[in-house]
């Protein structure tokens, strides 16, 4: 038997058929594929490609938390999706409170402008302190901080007041920068907790303004210092003991400060403890990064990604380090958790401490 070989030929209109079809096929592999990817990813992107993005700080220019936010302005901008350009601008005015009302009521929230003020004041609506126009301190968006803080109270030399037990019998002239910063707040909560013997003088613009004071004898000394603040600017004067540490107003004592007394530990009573850890709670937020409330998630997520990922780049870490700047982070879940829950306080504890510090 002789077996014919045969030739299949394909009309045109089943090739066309068979193109469509494998295009149909391809168009389904590569929409399967795509799906797999967050979509927000490449939104945020083109939101922040070419655009600039503000950092407001709520204080003068060379204190600790403009020092802190010009490094971080430096930085993050490339590790946000569509490297916007960062530009750092100062909005003083009431101890920072100025910045949070604008950042809470007026500036836009779609994640193209974040601040950083002081970390004591999301609270001041819960103390009915005056000058927060917003009700829960809460509702910001919460980007992160460069560190956690113990913050100290501070006395020049010529002051005369070289130890924490002189504070109970001699007066000390300190300056403060708004009602709700922790260089006025802290002082209140000394004299009464205490019974410290601390003098305020108000309506200086920031810390560095503070710290000038001290320098022309207008004030003896600051509480509420960041440690952090006092170690970038201040260590040689430490050392050669023109500046003298008093106290640590903080949770936990810091490495650095072994020998000088921790503020939890020199309280008597346990209603005195309980109104510390309120007030003290903010200290792990450092200098606090936060934007308006409602951002958009996907944005305010790569906003707090691009924070993480700053914490860790080399060359941020080399300009901290030649800056004298600690460097231990915080997330804004942490930030975002610790406000929460000061929330939550018992409305009985809340009073006391207001009383406290009013």
């Amino acid at each position: 038997m002789t077996v014919q070989a045969t030739t299949r030929v394909f009309r045109p209109e089943f090739k066309a058929a068979a193109v469509k079809a494998a295009t149909v096929l391809s168009l389904g592999i590569l929409f399967a594929a795509s799906a797999g990817r967050p979509a927000s990813a490449d939104a945020v992107a083109d939101f922040y490609k070419g655009r600039t993005v503000d950092l407001m700080v709520g204080f003068s220019t060379g204190g600790g938390y403009d020092v802190s936010a010009r490094l971080v302005g430096r930085n993050i901008g490339k590790h946000i999706p569509g490297n916007p350009t960062v530009v750092v601008k100062n909005m003083e005015g009431a101890g920072s409170m100025r910045l949070a009302n604008w950042l809470y009521a007026v500036a836009p929230k779609d994640g193209s402008v974040f601040g950083s003020f002081a970390r004591g004041v999301p609270l001041d609506p819960l103390f009915g302190n005056p000058g927060p126009q917003f009700k829960d301190g809460s509702k910001f968006s919460f980007i992160g901080s460069a560190n956690d803080e113990v913050s100290i109270c501070g006395a020049s030399r010529k002051a005369g007041v070289n130890s924490f037990d002189d504070l109970l019998t001699k007066e000390l002239v300190v300056g403060g920068f708004g009602a709700g910063t922790e260089s006025e707040q802290h002082v209140k909560l000394l004299n009464v907790a205490l019974n410290t013997k601390l003098k305020l003088v108000k309506g200086y613009p920031g810390g560095n303004d503070v710290n000038l004071a001290m320098e022309r004898g207008e004030v003896q000394g600051r509480c509420g210092w960041s440690w952090t603040g006092v170690r970038a600017q201040y260590m040689d004067r430490v050392k050669d003991g023109s500046l003298v540490v008093l106290v640590q107003n903080s949770l936990a004592k810091h490495a650095d400060l072994p020998d000088v007394p921790l503020i939890m530990d020199l309280a008597k009573g346990e209603d005195e403890k309980q109104m510390l850890r309120l007030v003290l709670g903010p200290q792990k937020m450092g200098r606090p990064f936060m934007g308006p409330p409602d951002l958009p998630a996907d944005r305010l997520a790569a906003l707090r990604r691009a924070f993480e990922q700053t914490m860790k780049d080399p060359e941020f870490l080399r300009e901290a380090e030649k800056s004298q700047l600690e460097i231990s982070p915080i997330s804004g879940d942490e930030m975002e958790k610790i406000i929460a829950d000061a929330y939550k306080t018992s409305p009985d504890l809340v009073k006391r401490t207001a009383e406290a510090i009013k």
